[in-house]
């Protein structure tokens, strides 16, 4: 690792900060939208995202993102994890879901109850990360990020 920052955005704050309606206005997802950018411009200051190789997500938003792209009959772990989803689709999976209600996202089969409310701001986050970091694709892994901490001491 060559840096890291923690900056204040993850899904449940940029839902409660910005997407009240349901489903958020577009003046609600412009304002995530420009708050998330901000961070990760402060993210920036510290770490060198320009020289990013590859972007690999992980963790509910990531996964649940990709098991829309993958169009998913259930949630199916062994799918989704090394699987690989394009900009576009990120981007597509985001609008998607923040154009649906709270019943609608809550009826896609493989959306874990938990995740419903604050999914949309998650694929956002994720969306923004993405062109930050002018990826072509993000690598979905199910495992932990202190799996990879592990990994990289051991």
């Amino acid at each position: 690792m060559q840096a890291s920052r923690s900056v204040d955005v993850g899904c449940v704050r940029m839902t409660e900060r910005h997407l009240h309606d349901d489903p958020p206005t577009a003046a609600q997802v412009a304002a995530a939208r420009a708050d998330i950018e901000a961070a990760i411009a402060r993210a920036a200051e510290t770490v060198p995202i320009e020289r990013a190789a590859t972007l690999v997500g992980l963790a509910g938003s990531v996964t649940t993102v990709a098991a829309m792209a993958l169009d998913l009959p259930t949630y199916l772990p062994e799918r989704i994890h090394r699987s690989t989803i394009s900009a576009a689709e990120v981007r597509s999976v985001a609008e998607r879901l923040l154009g649906m209600s709270h019943d609608a996202r809550a009826a896609l089969p493989f959306m874990h109850p938990g995740r419903v409310d604050v999914i949309g701001a998650g694929a956002l986050i994720l969306d923004c990360v993405v062109d930050a970091v002018a990826a072509d694709e993000v690598l979905v892994s199910e495992h932990d990020i202190l799996d990879g901490i592990a990994w990289s001491l051991a």
